[in-house]
């Protein structure tokens, strides 16, 4: 599987996609992560773009098709990438579900998932469980997430 062994995020851009995760409950919360380049070409993440779910669930996420469009040919317009792929479980761990696997049609984007269940919480802080994956084919692969001032 392509792709880095661990990657950087700013703490300020994981602080605003939780933010956005606790907003959205009982539903999940989903968007991009726009980097410099994707993470295998040594991309690094700008910035946090939300968007809404058009499945209004808290049990699947889908980037709302108006959204994705808008997000794209601004990516595209800029000159950046699809750094991450963004949504949280409101309820179960920051790990793939088999349907998260199922739906990841972009491979060269990372998917950081954020988890709200409390038992997830970092034991010391209480912050949410974030976490990113590489999703290729039927396998997920967790990619170290280490948050950067």
């Amino acid at each position: 599987m392509n792709g880095p062994a661990s990657v950087t995020l700013p703490a300020v851009l994981r602080d605003a996609i939780v933010a956005d995760a606790r907003a959205a409950v009982p539903n999940e919360m989903c968007g991009l992560i726009v980097g410099s380049d994707a993470p295998a070409a040594g991309g690094m993440a700008l910035r946090w773009a939300p968007a809404r779910n058009a499945a209004a669930s808290p049990y699947v996420y889908d980037v709302d098709p108006a959204d994705l469009l808008r997000l794209s040919l601004e990516i595209d317009a800029r000159d950046e990438a699809i750094w991450a792929i963004v949504h949280s479980h409101v309820a179960s761990p920051a790990r793939p579900s088999p349907t998260d696997v199922r739906r990841a049609f972009y491979p060269d984007a990372l998917h950081v998932i954020v988890s709200l269940a409390p038992a997830e919480a970092d034991r010391a802080t209480g912050a949410p469980s974030v976490r990113a994956w590489r999703i290729a084919g039927d396998t997920a692969a967790e990619v170290a997430l280490e948050i950067v001032p």
